[in-house]
């Protein structure tokens, strides 16, 4: 069920499970552990003696008409949370005995998304100036409730004034490479109000794919709306081409955009330009560069593809804006700007001879010219231009808007030029990099940005200057989903990162407090469960660390979580876990063959289903990619199969500029083979300037080889002649004798030759006792 479910009548009625932290989730954050476990957390926290008792005699009072929408709203999360449904009244009057919704023009908080709510044992009383901040007080008052069904619940006496930091408290989810449905974007949005955001990004437009209706141009969608995937994804079981099509109508954005109002969220639609245009110009080709009409992407990067600048396309992309702010009424749109690769303007005559007859500088000053044209289009629409920091080059546009992805750097410039700006950079807030290095994270980007990382990013730089500061309208967390084909994949990046840059976007910088934030999830994660929502497990799973004793058959095993939390407990034996299980003290050894089982536990609950690994001594002697380390880690990603077509694919861990991979310290006593596993994928990547720096070591046969070296540079151990193509099944097992090296070596695994447009990636490394 989504929020607008509950908006007729009322809303976020699945959101209201539990208010408190469980009692000891964190050792070090005891005071934490006893106050509502509110995310984000408010501004300002008074208790009072008491307690306000909410049974089916209560009364929810909505005092003037604008305040009757947050009334039925809270009365909706109290129906569907709880069981208790209560009525809604618009009455005067004292009203003992009642939750009360009030518009008071003398409310407190400067901002009109600011409220007090007061609760002592005879009312409950929600005010503020604005509806958007008796929406987030219903939210607060909600997440205090007491978990479960129940006749009778109680709600503690205490005063909360809160507002919050930042005007823009944003999300950005790419519809452009992977396409979402609209209950899917409905679901984000409830999960947006639920965090007290108020501003959803929505990049609808890529080299990939084209996702809103534009009725003056149909092929926008008709045929940049669809690619054939790469690989075995392209192709039906008869082998004839599978598209990948979507797109939003303008009923279903109209749609969408009056849900969004209900919660209180604007919508920011980008469409960019001049590059990201490889889908615009498949279904116009005139609107491109090159004489070859290019087709929708299927390839993940930056393409060199870019709009052309003859008069007629800045016709058409103000003809395409003409329509888009007809649908989304909020005050910005969002133009792009970035990684636009000039290579297609430098070396196109008509290029250059228009550069010449508009009098700009260069291909920059060309950028700057079609943004600050946009701008002019867009103010006399009553609209706001935002793009991203590569608008600086050139100059910007008078009244533009900057949002900083490549660092914080563009947002420091912008401000002291006196533009507004968010931040978003890539390094902090980029929801796509993986949470942690679990072997159980989906595919992703390079890297990884883990929870603490988000909630301690600043978007006001210590370096800016008092009197620009005010030009930081708040922060924004990008969601890119070049690797994310499934809404669950979705959802796993953006939850529970989403929670923590919410205290960050809302609560006040002093207020911010990690561990007590860390006390506080738990509570956060029994809400998603109520709302359906498939966030992470990897933040919260057991790792576990082993140190070998091959000899003695044992093994020495460390359990350690991200998060800290300190109760974890295991069994060895396969049996299912329990509170009562053994905790974790400290190391411990373990007798092979044994079956470990591990979860943290608060509350005497466990918080994601038990990690569960099986050891033996054979296990020992094999190595998944993902606990393989990358000899340079140049370019790592995670990448899923091209097939099946259906279900599900196997992920690999590879670096695109160095495939190579190494096996730390690996025991190669009385070890006489090796056999390696290796699957092929599509070479489905666009890297621009960047592809020189793919590094490949040279193949001494026609397909390559696999060379297995001690040490990346060292001596060779065993090579391997790779076949034309692997088997049917998209994998090969490849098999050769091991030199002896006795001891620990460190083992470089590497393939040979560049083999585009295919690749050789790893699945699984074996060390074998006997000659293969």
């Amino acid at each position: 069920m989504t929020i607008s479910d509950c908006l007729r009548p009322v809303a976020l009625g699945a959101l209201m499970l539990l208010a408190v932290c469980p009692s000891g989730a964190m050792a070090a954050s005891n005071t934490a552990a006893s106050e509502p476990a509110l995310i984000p957390a408010p501004a300002s926290m008074l208790w009072n003696e008491g307690s306000f008792v909410v049974d089916p005699a209560t009364q929810v009072v909505a005092l003037g008409p604008q305040a009757h929408a947050a009334a039925e709203q809270f009365a909706g999360f109290l129906a569907k949370s709880h069981g208790l449904k209560l009525k809604v009244a618009d009455t005067k009057g004292a009203n003992k005995g009642a939750i009360q919704f009030r518009i008071d023009p003398k409310a407190a908080g400067e901002s009109p998304e600011s409220y007090t709510l007061e609760i002592d044992p005879q009312r409950a009383i929600v005010s503020a100036r604005d509806p958007r901040g008796l929406f987030y007080g219903a939210v607060t008052l909600w997440q205090l409730l007491p978990p479960g069904d129940a006749e009778s619940l109680s709600l503690p006496a205490l005063r909360i004034d809160d507002t919050p930091r930042f005007a823009w408290r944003g999300l950005m989810l790419d519809s452009a490479r992977h396409f979402q449905s609209v209950d899917q974007i409905k679901q984000m949005l409830d999960a947006m109000a639920l965090h007290k955001l108020n501003t959803f990004h929505w990049h609808l437009t890529d080299d990939q794919g084209w996702r809103i209706e534009i009725k003056r141009y149909p092929k926008l969608t008709e045929v940049g709306g669809c690619r054939i995937p790469a690989g075995d994804g392209g192709v039906d079981a008869s082998g004839k081409p599978k598209p990948y099509c979507g797109y939003y109508t303008q009923e279903q954005i109209r749609d969408v955009v009056r849900y969004a109002a209900a919660l209180h969220i604007t919508i920011v639609p980008e469409i960019d330009v001049p590059g990201h245009a490889t889908a615009a110009i498949a279904a116009y080709p005139q609107l491109g560069v090159l004489d070859t009409p290019p087709v929708v992407s299927n390839e993940w990067g930056v393409n060199t593809n870019l709009f052309n600048v003859e008069e007629s396309t800045f016709v058409f992309l103000e003809n395409v804006l003409g329509e888009v702010v007809d649908l989304f009424p909020g005050a910005y749109v969002h133009v792009g700007g970035d990684e636009a690769v000039k290579d297609q303007w430098k070396a196109s005559a008509r290029v250059q001879e228009r550069i010449r007859a508009l009098g700009v500088k260069d291909e920059a000053g060309m950028q700057s010219y079609l943004i600050k044209r946009l701008e002019k289009y867009l103010v006399a629409k009553h609209r706001r231009l935002i793009g991203w920091d590569e608008i600086l080059e050139g100059g910007l546009p008078e009244e533009a808007t900057v949002m900083s992805w490549r660092g914080i750097e563009g947002g420091i410039a912008a401000a002291n030029q006196g533009h507004d700006v968010v931040m978003a950079p890539s390094s902090e807030l980029y929801l796509d990099y993986l949470q942690t290095d679990s072997p159980n994270e989906p595919p992703g980007r390079p890297a990884t940005i883990p929870l603490k990382q988000v909630y301690a990013f600043e978007p006001v730089p210590a370096a800016l200057a008092a009197d620009k500061r005010s030009h930081i309208l708040g922060l924004q967390a990008n969601v890119w989903t070049e690797h994310m084909r499934t809404f669950a994949r979705v959802q796993h990046a953006v939850f529970p990162r989403i929670a923590a840059l919410s205290e960050t976007a809302w609560s006040p910088a002093q207020k911010k407090d990690w561990e007590g934030f860390v006390a506080r999830l738990p509570a956060q994660l029994q809400r998603y469960q109520a709302m359906g929502i498939g966030y992470a497990q990897t933040p919260f799973e057991v790792r576990s660390a082993l140190v070998e004793d091959r000899k003695r058959n044992r093994v020495e095993v460390s359990l350690s979580n991200s998060l800290g939390y300190p109760d974890m407990r295991y069994t060895t034996d396969g049996s299912e876990l329990s509170a009562g299980s053994a905790a974790y003290k400290g190391p411990f050894s373990l007798a092979l063959p044994a079956e470990l089982r591990a979860s943290v536990f608060v509350d005497g609950k466990p918080l994601t289903k038990a990690a569960d690994r099986k050891l033996s001594a054979a296990s020992l002697l094999t190595r998944s990619d993902e606990e393989l380390a990358m000899c340079t880690g140049a370019l790592m990603l995670r990448l899923e199969d091209d097939g099946p077509t259906e279900g599900e694919r196997a992920i690999f861990n590879a670096d695109i500029f160095n495939p190579c991979w190494e096996w730390k310290a690996a025991d190669l006593d009385g070890i006489a083979s090796i056999e390696v596993r290796a699957g092929r994928l599509p070479y489905y990547f666009q890297l621009a300037h960047d592809e020189p720096s793919r590094k490949f070591k040279p193949a001494k046969s026609a397909n390559g080889e696999l060379e297995i070296r001690a040490g990346c540079d060292g001596e060779l151990l065993a090579t391997v002649p790779l076949p034309a193509a692997p088997d049917a099944d998209g994998f090969v097992t490849l098999k050769a004798p091991l030199k002896t090296a006795a001891g620990p070596q460190n083992l470089c695994i590497f393939f040979t030759g560049d083999t585009r447009p295919a690749m050789w990636v790893l699945d699984r490394v074996t060390l074998n006792n006997g000659v293969p």
